[in-house]
């Protein structure tokens, strides 16, 4: 996605954290029609989840091992924000909770919070200018 494509507040990513993502990604794509690919984590292999006739990669199925670790078994999906820092300080600030990051990828960092009501969503942006 191009830095012009990148709207604050759109949800650009879904991600479903398992135990068993060899048994889900399966799952998935007998239930849903969706094909995947292996995605190399070093001793054990996530996956894309994507659609069959384009290939276009619309979400991931990732074991519960990593970073992931410790995450509830549910699809995540991760919103664009100006700053994940400010956003992390707003959460925390209203009663959320930081459970992850903010690590980065590529040329965005991004974070896991929970809401006060105990409901986990992903937060992506751009590094912050220095």
């Amino acid at each position: 996605m191009s830095a012009s494509e990148k709207v604050i507040g759109a949800i650009e990513w879904r991600d479903l954290t398992v135990d068993d993502a060899t048994q889900l990604k399966d799952f998935y794509e007998t239930v849903v029609g969706w094909k995947s690919g292996a995605v190399s984590m070093g001793e054990y292999s996530d996956y894309t989840m994507d659609l069959p006739d384009t290939g276009e990669t619309v979400a991931g199925v990732c074991h519960a091992r990593g970073c992931n670790a410790g995450l509830p078994a549910q699809w995540l999906m991760y919103v664009r924000v100006l700053d994940v820092h400010a956003s992390i300080s707003a959460c925390e600030s209203m009663g959320g909770k930081l459970l992850y990051g903010p690590k980065g990828m590529g040329d965005d960092e991004f974070c896991v919070v929970q809401d006060p009501a105990g409901a986990v969503i992903g937060l992506i942006s751009e590094y912050a200018q220095a």
